[in-house]
């Protein structure tokens, strides 16, 4: 099955994580789905179809992960627009937290063997990478804010 993503990285790696990526650029704040798409592509996920990104939103949302309602287009259709639910919030918090654990037990296990440096991705280093994150996050809902007209 192939994703569409056209970073170097085997499609079976973003099957895997696209569910708590796509919950994670709605924690950033609502959008509709081209725009998912475009925010997981900026984070290096690769460009994504929307056969394979629809079908993965369609389904958190269908487990009370995402709501969804549908907004006017501008001057186009309308769109749907998701946004994280409560369920979801603490969805995404728990599933980040087993994240970090699944990565450090495979940074231990490649470093066992040498198949990466001792410079593996260490707790300090996903925190400070979560911080700059979050304020990343910020100014992005900040300046759509003030380009949109203060409509999210």
């Amino acid at each position: 099955m192939t994703t569409g993503a056209t970073n170097e990285e085997p499609a079976a790696w973003l099957r895997g994580v696209i569910e708590l990526a796509a919950a994670a650029v709605l924690a950033e704040g609502d959008n509709h789905g081209y725009a998912v798409a475009q925010r997981l592509n900026e984070a290096g996920f690769g460009r994504l179809k929307g056969g394979v990104l629809y079908p993965v939103l369609a389904r958190l949302e269908s487990d009370g992960i995402l709501s969804s309602t549908w907004a006017a287009g501008a001057g186009g259709p309308g769109r749907k627009v998701y946004s994280l639910t409560g369920r979801g919030a603490r969805w995404l918090a728990e599933q980040g937290v087993r994240w970090g654990e699944f990565a450090e037990r495979m940074d231990r296990l490649l470093s066992s063997t040498g198949a990466v440096g001792t410079g593996a991705t260490t707790r300090s280093t996903r925190s400070e990478n979560a911080a700059s994150a979050a304020d990343t996050r910020h100014r992005t809902r900040t300046t759509r804010s003030v380009e949109e007209g203060g409509i999210r």
